[in-house]
């Protein structure tokens, strides 16, 4: 029988994960109604729930993402209840279609239970990866029809 992850080590493996761009192995990390919330999402869904709709985002993303994501500067805080966690770190940024390279902060808070993650409160600088792929004028029109 293998041992259940801590929130930490589950956090980890996310990250690790991203980093290395293996996005079809992150919906394993996630219970099967687990909820993430993108708070700062500025278009698009900012909660999906559920396991089978995280797989569907991830695949999205490993499709059509255009940067590639260095994990940086990662500091986890325990929380008073055992199952929350508090992660900070910076994404080292590198657009594939403009070249640009940055840093872009991120925060999320999440909670683990049995190893998987069944909720998610993720803070990432949005507006960082939009402006650097050049497609700010795009969002402006896409909330101007809001």
């Amino acid at each position: 029988m293998s041992e259940t992850l801590s929130p930490r080590e589950v956090f980890g493996k996310l990250i690790e994960n991203i980093g290395a761009g293996r996005y079809e192995e992150l919906a394993a990390l996630y219970a099967e109604d687990a909820v993430v919330e993108t708070v700062f999402e500025p278009v698009g869904p900012r909660r999906v729930e559920g396991r089978a709709a995280l797989e569907e985002r991830f695949a999205q993303v490993a499709a059509h993402s255009p940067v590639e994501l260095t994990p940086a500067n990662v500091v986890v805080r325990e929380t008073g209840d055992p199952e929350v966690i508090v992660a900070e770190f910076d994404y080292r940024v590198r657009h594939r279609a403009t070249g640009r390279t940055f840093e872009a902060a991120n925060i999320q808070v999440l909670r683990v239970r049995d190893g998987l993650i069944v909720g998610s409160r993720d803070y990432h600088d949005h507006l960082a990866l939009i402006v650097a792929g050049g497609n700010l004028p795009q969002l402006v029109a896409a909330l101007d029809g809001v």
